[in-house]
């Protein structure tokens, strides 16, 4: 499944992508996350507690920051599993400056399940993946425009 979108952060470059690097920023961000730490480098490991649909799923697992452009681009890898199977996936992110100094955040998505997972079908897996990423982005650009340097900044 593929996810295409594209959003306005009130922020400059520097702090969105500041932000996509911050561990608690992340963790805030991301929809049911229990726990996320970075490990060695660009690496970080979690676990989630997500609804699909009629079914509760709890994953843990890592995710892999490569592709680094500072402060333009990166891809986020993430894979990860639990006992109702396994979920794999990864984001192209690319920050674009506006002239008004806020930032254009546009992702790629792809997300891969399975397991038990798989079984409750595309539709619902796809229609709540969307749901998600939706979530995050927008927690993510909340958390990034309420930071106190941020509006100092603007």
């Amino acid at each position: 499944m593929r996810f295409t979108d594209e959003r306005i952060v009130n922020a400059p470059i520097e702090a969105v992508w500041v932000a996509l690097n911050d561990a608690d920023v992340l963790r805030d961000s991301i929809p049911g996350c229990e726990a996320l730490n970075r490990e060695a480098g660009d690496s970080f490991t979690g676990r989630l507690r997500l609804k699909i649909g009629p079914v509760s799923v709890r994953l843990s697992g890592e995710v892999q920051l490569t592709d680094i452009e500072a402060p333009r681009s990166l891809r986020l890898n993430g894979k990860g599993g639990g006992i109702m199977g396994i979920a794999k996936g990864a984001a192209d992110v690319v920050l674009t400056p506006e002239p008004d100094g806020t930032t254009r955040l546009s992702y790629a998505a792809d997300v891969d399940v399975g397991g038990k997972i798989a079984q409750l079908g595309s539709r619902l897996i796809g229609s709540t993946a969307n749901k998600l990423a939706t979530q995050f982005f927008d927690d993510f650009g909340a958390i990034v425009e309420a930071q106190p340097e941020v509006a100092a900044a603007q």
